[in-house]
C-alpha cells in the first residue's frame, strides 16, 4: 500500500493544523489565538442588567411635546399648557375656536401618528388628548433595549474585557459575562453610567437659595456639582440653578479623550463634530460673560463663565476626577449615551481562585475517566484497542484545536462535553470492533473483516451521532452562557470522533494489515 494516499495526506495535515491552533494556549507563539477560558474557569462577573425602556418611551413622549409647541409658535397658535400624563398620554388644552382650528391642522400636517381622542369642552377650555400608538411605544422600547446592548458593548470593548459575552435575554433584560475582570465594581460603575451630557444656560438672575427654599422659576431647575476635598476626604454639594433648556448635548460628540491641565490633574477633553462645532460657536458667541454648565447625569461638572467666542468645536470637562474615572467617563462619552438607564438585577462575581479550581478539578476529571478508558480498551480489545486509544487521544487534540482556531470559550460544562464525546468515541469503536469480530468469525480474512466491519456500522455511527449534533445545535441556538458552551465542545467532539473513528482508526488499520500481512488480527 502507498504510504502518502490522498486520505493520509488529508488525515496528517488535520492533526498538525490542530496541534499548531492548540500550541498557543500552552506557549507564546503563532497563530497567537488561545483557548479562551469561560467566567466559571477564570474568574469574572456574571451581571443581568434591566433596561427601563419606559424611560425612553418617556423622552420620547417629551420630545414630541417641545416639537408641538414649536409649531405652534411657528403657527402663532396660543395654548394653554402641554403636558405628558402618568400613562404617557399627553395633555394640551386650548382656549377659542381659532386656536383649536390651528392646533388640529399643525397635528394634522405634522403628527399625524398620534392617537387623538375626541376633544373635551369645559368652561370654554378645550382639551385634547393625545397618544402614541401601541406598536410605535413597543418599537421603541425594543430600540432602547438593542441600542443599549450595543452601547453597554461599545464601553466594556473599550476597557479592554477579553471575549465579554453580551446578549439580550428576554424583552428588556441584557446579559453581561465579563470573565477575567480584575475590577467589578469600576466595570459596574461604567456599565450603568447613563453619560447623558448636555449644555445648559445657569440662571445667575435669581438667587439660588431662594429657589431652593420656594419654588425655582418655570424652565429653571436646580442641579448639584459634588466637590471633593482631597485634603479633608469630603465632598461638598453645590447647587446651580441651571435652565432646562438643552442648547448642545452629547450625541454630536466625535472624540472624548483624558488630558490633563497645568496641575497635571486629569480632565476629559471633548470635540464635536462640524454641526456641534457650528452649535457651539453660536452658544457661546451669544452668552459671552454668562455661565455655561456642562451637565453629565443631572450633576453638574463644571459652569465655566464664557469669555469668548468659541470655534472649533473643542471643550474640557473639569472636576476633582482620579485618573480612572477620567478614563471612564472618556469612555462613556465616545460610546454613547445610554437611551435609558439600566438597573442591576442580578449580579455573581466568581474569584480567580475558584476559577482554577474548577480547572484542576474538571482537568482530573477528564484524565481519570481518559486512563479507565484506555486501560479498557486494552484489555479488551488487545492491539486494536491500543489503535482506539490512539484516535481517542488525536480526538482530544483535535477539539482543543477546534476550540482555539474558532475562539470559543471553555466553560465548565464545556469541559462535561469533552468527557461526554470521550465516551461517545470509544462507543463508537466498541460498534466497529464488535462488528468486525462478526466478520472473523464468519471466516473472512483480517483485512476483509475490518472494511466490512467498517462499512456495516458507519451507518449505524452516523445515526446515533447526527441525531446528537441536531441536540446540540438546539442547545447552541436556545441555550444562554453555560448551556452554549456544553453545546460548542459536544458538536466539536462529535465531529471529531467521527473523523477519528470513521477515517483515522479505518487507516490504520487497513494501512497495517496490508503491510504486514498477518493472518491473524489481534481484536
Amino acid at each position: 500500500m502507498k504510504p502518502f494516499t490522498f486520505k493520509t495526506v488529508l488525515i496528517t495535515g488535520v492533526i498538525l493544523a490542530a496541534i499548531v491552533w492548540l500550541l498557543p494556549t500552552f506557549f507564546n507563539c503563532w497563530p497567537h489565538k488561545k483557548i479562551n477560558l469561560g467566567l466559571d474557569l477564570q474568574g469574572g462577573m456574571h451581571l443581568v442588567l434591566e433596561v427601563q425602556n419606559i424611560k425612553a418611551v418617556e423622552a420620547e413622549v417629551e420630545r414630541t411635546i417641545q416639537e408641538i409647541k414649536k409649531q405652534l409658535r411657528k403657527e402663532g397658535v396660543k395654548h394653554l399648557g402641554i403636558s405628558r400624563l402618568k400613562d404617557n398620554s399627553i395633555l394640551a388644552k386650548f382656549q377659542g375656536d381659532e386656536n383649536k382650528s390651528g392646533f388640529e391642522t399643525v397635528l394634522s400636517q405634522n403628527f399625524e401618528n398620534l392617537i387623538t381622542q375626541k376633544p373635551q369642552t369645559d368652561n370654554n377650555i378645550i382639551t385634547y388628548k393625545l397618544a402614541l400608538p401601541e406598536e410605535e411605544a413597543d418599537r421603541i422600547k425594543k430600540m432602547a433595549t438593542e441600542q443599549a446592548l450595543e452601547t453597554i458593548r461599545n464601553r466594556i470593548d473599550e476597557f479592554g474585557v477579553s471575549e465579554p459575552d453580551i446578549r439580550i435575554q428576554g424583552g428588556d433584560r441584557i446579559l453581561i459575562q465579563l470573565p477575567g475582570i480584575k475590577d467589578p465594581e469600576r466595570a459596574k460603575d461604567l456599565i450603568g453610567k447613563t453619560a447623558q451630557l448636555t449644555f445648559r444656560l445657569v440662571d445667575d438672575d435669581v438667587d439660588v437659595n431662594l429657589a431652593i427654599n420656594g419654588t425655582p422659576p418655570v424652565g429653571d431647575e436646580i442641579l448639584y456639582q459634588n466637590k471633593y476635598n482631597p485634603n479633608s476626604g469630603t465632598s461638598t454639594k453645590i447647587p446651580f440653578l441651571i435652565k432646562k433648556r438643552v442648547l448642545l448635548d452629547g450625541s454630536l460628540l466625535t472624540d472624548a479623550r483624558v488630558e490633563f491641565d497645568q496641575f497635571q490633574q486629569p480632565q476629559v477633553g471633548i470635540e464635536f463634530n462640524r454641526k456641534g462645532a457650528r452649535i457651539f460657536d453660536r452658544i457661546t458667541g451669544e452668552n459671552i460673560q454668562k455661565r455655561l454648565a456642562i451637565v453629565l447625569d443631572n450633576s453638574v461638572y463644571s459652569a465655566p463663565v464664557i469669555q469668548d467666542r468659541i470655534a472649533g468645536g473643542k471643550a474640557r470637562i473639569t472636576g476633582s476626577f482620579t485618573l480612572n474615572e477620567a478614563k471612564d467617563l472618556a469612555i462613556a462619552l465616545r460610546a454613547g449615551s445610554l437611551p435609558a438607564p439600566v438597573k442591576i438585577i442580578e449580579e455573581r462575581t466568581v474569584g480567580p481562585t475558584l476559577g482554577a479550581d474548577s480547572i484542576r478539578t474538571g482537568l482530573i476529571s477528564m484524565i481519570v475517566g481518559g486512563l479507565l478508558v484506555i486501560l479498557l480498551m486494552v484489555t479488551y480489545y488487545k492491539k486494536a484497542g491500543l489503535i482506539a486509544d490512539l484516535a481517542l487521544i488525536i480526538n482530544i487534540i483535535l477539539i482543543g484545536g477546534g476550540l482555539a482556531a474558532f475562539q470559543a470559550t471553555l466553560t465548565l460544562p464545556g469541559i462535561a462535553g469533552i468527557i461526554l464525546t470521550i465516551g461517545m468515541a470509544v462507543d463508537a469503536n466498541v460498534i466497529i470492533f464488535e462488528r468486525i469480530r462478526e466478520e472473523l468469525r464468519s471466516g473472512k480474512t483480517p483485512l476483509a473483516s475490518v472494511i466490512a466491519g467498517f462499512d456495516r456500522a458507519t451507518l449505524t455511527i452516523l445515526d446515533a451521532n447526527v441525531t446528537t449534533i441536531i441536540a446540540a445545535l438546539v442547545l447552541y441556538q436556545y441555550g444562554t452562557g453555560p448551556i452554549k458552551g456544553f453545546a460548542v465542545t459536544l458538536c466539536l467532539g462529535i465531529i471529531a470522533s467521527l473523523f477519528t473513528a470513521l477515517v483515522l482508526s479505518k487507516n490504520i488499520l487497513v494501512f497495517t494489515l496490508k503491510n504486514k500481512q498477518v493472518s491473524k488480527l489481534s481484536i
